[in-house]
Order: structure tokens, then sequence, then C-alpha cells
């Protein structure tokens, strides 16, 4: 059974104290997570070891960095490396966010070197794809994804392509107040599937979980988390107030 997850992104926000209150409001509610549900927190890179301290071990409760860079160590002033996350014990890192690609220019190749690193040192990645209104707009954004994927991806072995997490990010829904229906993000939930069952088996896509990364709130996570191909969610504004992200946890199929 393919993993339920409620991802938090505090993107560029907080700070330390606040930082620490919303952990504890979080980490403090009767939350119930079965073996196949997790809730991860990828915070700014400076609230790391506070945030896993904060966690002490709660079972299927995670921290992630919200980013990593592609070299094992070196010269590159401000830059965080897998090396470090793994020697804080952090499990996850978001790879790929779409404010990554379009401030930072980050490519599909340069991704696909993140995420090699990542797993070359046993951190689950959360590899972000997702198409812009443009694409969207002109109905192209089937093929558009199924690149992101392929240039990024492709090049891993069956399994260790299941050891990556996907989120679906319709970036015209990314902090707009927009939101894609739950019919269009199971649209492109079993695209994305399909798209790894005709590389990879349908076995092995049907162990891959799929999150979806827009707009999610606790209004809408129970019926979006409902679709069969939607794994949970990456969730951004919501995720920075304790009762919102609670309920979306609680959401989880």
């Amino acid at each position: 059974m393919r993993k339920q997850i409620a991802a938090a992104n505090w993107k560029m926000n907080l700070t330390v104290d606040k930082a620490e209150v919303l952990l504890d409001n979080i980490l403090s509610a009767d939350i119930s997570l079965s073996s196949d549900q997790l809730a991860v927190f990828a915070v700014p890179s400076p609230y790391l070891q506070l945030a896993q301290q904060k966690l002490n071990n709660k079972e299927n409760f995670y921290i992630a960095a919200q980013n990593c860079y592609s070299k094992k160590s070196g010269a590159y002033t401000g830059e965080v490396s897998v090396e470090m996350l793994q020697s804080l014990n952090i499990q996850y890192v978001v790879i790929g966010h779409s404010e990554r690609r379009e401030y930072f220019q980050e490519s599909n190749a340069f991704l696909a070197e993140k995420l090699n690193i990542a797993l070359e040192y046993n951190i689950t990645p959360i590899f972000c794809c997702g198409e812009p209104l443009s694409i969207r707009d002109a109905q192209t954004q089937n093929e558009f994804v199924s690149t992101q994927l392929e240039e990024s991806l492709f090049h891993f072995s069956a399994d260790d392509v299941q050891k990556i997490a996907i989120a679906y990010e319709p970036i015209w829904a990314i902090g707009t107040g927009k939101t894609a229906t739950s019919e269009q993000a199971q649209e492109m939930h079993a695209h994305l599937r399909k798209v790894l069952a005709d590389k990879y088996g349908k076995d092995v896509a049907d162990n891959i979980s799929i999150l979806y990364g827009g707009s999610v709130k606790a209004s809408n996570a129970k019926e979006i988390f409902s679709q069969p191909d939607v794994d949970g969610g990456l969730v951004g504004g919501a995720s920075l107030l304790a009762d919102e992200f609670i309920a979306i946890i609680k959401s989880l199929k």
C-alpha cells in the first residue's frame, strides 16, 4: 500500500519563535496516523535541527528540507548538501518546487542530479512537477508534465524510482486562491501514474505516492484526497496555521 502523505511547505516564512509555537500546537493535537500515513514538515534550513528535536522520533512524523544542492560538498556558499541533511537525520527533501524552477532557473537535468545525490544518501525526495497557466490554457499540460518526469526520473531503475514521492503542482493554483477541481487533480494524477506505468510497469507505478500541491486547505482536502490516484498533499499557506494543517492531516485516506 502506497504512503498517504500530508506535507507542509513553510517556504520562507516564520521567525524561530513562531515556528516553535506552530510545531508545538500541531504535535500536541490529537492526531492518530496509521502505518501508511505520514506528516512531513518542510521547514526553512535554519529550523531543521529545532524541528527535528521537536519531533523527537514521533512515529510517522518527519522533517524535510526545502531544497538541497547537487554536490556532496565544496565551495558553494549558501547551499545545503544532502550530507549535511543526513548528519541531522533529515529523511525527506523537496526537489524541483515550481518556485525553484521559476526563480532560480532549475532545469529538469539539474533536478535529476539533485535526485541522484538524495537517493545516494538515502533521503527521500518529494519531486515536484506541474504546469503554468499558459500551458493549461493551451491544453498541453499532459505533455509538459510528462517531459518533466522523463527528463528527471527516467534514468532511475524501477527499484530506485519507487523511493521517490511526486507532488503535482498546477502552478496556476499556487497562492492564487484557485484550486484545481478534484476531478482535474485526479485526471492529472492518473496521467502521471500512466506515464510511470508505461515506463516501469503498473506494479511500480501503483507503489509511488503522488501528492497534490495547489491551494490545499482544510475545507477541500478531504474531497481532493479521496480521489483514487491522489495520495495526500504538499501544502503551502494552510500549513502555517495549526488548525488548518491538523485538519488536513486528518483528511488523509
